[in-house]
């Protein structure tokens, strides 16, 4: 089993970055595919981006250029870098992990962008 963990969130102007974490601890976490979600206010939930085991990520088209994923499969950490961030990127974001019929989820991280 896999316990996820998010952090870094938080309140943040338009125009300025936050990197969020996503740590993980129980099972192997090099062999799960990770990914990054996040639900607004009122909205349903959303793909942000994923990185696999073997190192291919992707990010949603709408969010290129602007927000990154990476993964340090030694430290069992996952990680969003948003730049550039507007008030339309508030929302919960959430971690999640899946490897077969395994899906799990954090309790997610706050990120509100307003001046």
């Amino acid at each position: 089993q896999v316990q996820l963990v998010e952090s870094g969130g938080g309140l943040v102007q338009p125009g300025g970055s936050l990197r969020l974490s996503c740590a993980a601890s129980g099972s192997i976490f090099s062999s799960y595919v990770m990914a990054w979600y996040r639900q607004a206010p009122e909205k349903q939930r959303e793909f942000v981006a994923f990185s696999t085991s073997g190192g291919t990520t992707s990010v949603s088209d709408s969010l290129k250029g602007r927000f990154a994923i990476s993964r340090d499969n030694a430290k069992k950490t996952m990680y969003l870098q948003m730049n550039n961030l507007k008030p339309e990127d508030t929302a919960v974001y959430y971690c999640n992990a899946r490897r077969d019929k395994d899906d799990y989820w954090g309790q997610g991280t706050q990120v509100t962008v307003s001046s």
